[in-house]
């Protein structure tokens, strides 16, 4: 990558569960970095997750001169945060990082609580953890004060959208000097087409099976669709509301219309279905939009987080979260009329192509560290400096 990075720099990210976009954006910057010459280490949670985020974890540990590390991590607050923490602390200890970079709400928590060392940085990425809350909710009060405790601990943070800053600023109150989005990116291959199966499903929804991204809204809609025709649609993907959403479609008499898949790569789940629907409460900048969009897939999905940043001057045919007609309106509208999806899914891969890369997402990150340790040195050698004229008796 560009010349102007500082040489052979250590980089330890840490994140909780290796799932999701969160995952898939971790995996990605390791991949830049460890190809940009860099020593990089990941720590997650010892908690197995599904087989196929296993089997990409075992993958990502070749490109990690620094290690893999599992270490237990509760998904809320509480005893168990203090053991984490130690057990981070004799990792970072032992591999001296040059930058801790953490990850969602709990590994975000966790790399800021480790020790300020000469020459090193702490930074933040939210990928929306703990602003998903409301500031009035119990949960949100707590979150979103222990954010501002560790503001103090932040050399960095690296938003992932426009909307992610804004909403941080909102909601916190505060901003550390050094703040700066960058968009989340795909890799070049997933900017190439895909081959629909030979029998696709009507839609297709992949994601984190929880009620946040809007599957009990997708079961009613289709509920509604398949009162005046048969609508298919797969749901691929797992989460801790699997059993209630596989209870739901059997109520609602779904059975022989919706199918549920088990986590697979998201091209392989883009294939089994002619428009992918994503109706999420919540988001920041999920990267089942950018890479149902970059393979110019028909998309619905709703007017949440960064997804606007996305469809850009197409921003109009986002639709309203927690609407289920509305939700029903655009999966009508795709039945009809099919065409206009199609051509407005090039439009927006044809956007997105020069701000929405992988490469320039690691390329701009990287950059970020090393203006970061740059400013470090400079204060250093600014109170190196005025000590020595102290000593010499000088003002």
């Amino acid at each position: 990558m560009d010349g102007f990075f500082l040489p052979r720099l250590r980089i330890l990210h840490t994140m909780r569960a290796p799932l999701g976009g969160l995952f898939r954006h971790v995996r990605d910057v390791v991949k830049g970095q460890a190809e940009a010459g860099y020593d990089v280490g990941v720590v997650c949670e010892s908690n197995p997750s599904d087989p196929l985020s296993e089997s990409r974890l075992d993958d990502l540990a070749a490109h990690c001169a620094l290690g893999v590390h599992r270490i237990e991590m509760s998904r809320h607050a509480g005893l168990g945060d203090f053991h984490a923490v130690r057990a981070l602390r004799a990792i970072t200890e032992r591999l001296l990082p040059d930058v801790v970079h953490g990850h969602g709400a709990k590994g975000g928590a966790y790399a800021r609580l480790m020790p300020k060392a000469k020459g090193r940085v702490r930074l933040y990425t939210p990928h929306g953890g703990s602003l998903h809350f409301s500031p009035r909710s119990p949960a949100g009060l707590l979150y979103h004060s222990i954010e501002r405790l560790l503001l103090r601990r932040t050399e960095g943070i690296i938003f992932e959208s426009q909307f992610g800053q804004d909403r941080f600023a909102q909601i916190i109150g505060k901003m550390p000097e050094q703040a700066m989005v960058i968009h989340n990116g795909i890799t070049a291959p997933e900017f190439d087409p895909i081959t629909l199966s030979s029998a696709p499903f009507d839609f297709v929804f992949l994601g984190e099976l929880r009620e946040l991204k809007g599957v009990g809204d997708l079961l009613e809609a289709l509920a509604q669709l398949n009162k005046s025709k048969r609508v298919t649609a797969v749901l691929v993907g797992s989460g801790p509301d699997e059993a209630l959403f596989k209870a739901q479609a059997i109520a609602l008499g779904l059975e022989t219309s919706v199918q549920f898949e088990a986590p697979m790569p998201a091209r392989d789940a883009f294939a089994l279905g002619r428009c992918v629907v994503m109706p999420s409460h919540h988001e920041s900048l999920p990267y089942v939009v950018l890479e149902a969009a970059g393979a110019s897939r028909p998309l619905i999905t709703t007017d949440v987080g960064g997804i606007g940043e996305v469809f850009g001057p197409l921003s109009h045919r986002l639709i309203k979260p927690k609407s289920v007609e509305d939700l029903s309106r655009a999966m009508t509208s795709f039945l009809e009329a099919p065409d206009g999806f199609h051509v407005a899914a090039t439009e927006i891969r044809m956007q997105m192509l020069s701000g929405f890369s992988a490469h320039h997402m690691v390329t701009q990150i990287n950059r970020f560290y090393s203006e970061l340790l740059e400013g470090l040195d400079r204060t250093s050698s600014c109170a190196a400096s005025n000590n020595d004229l102290g000593k010499a008796g000088l003002p």
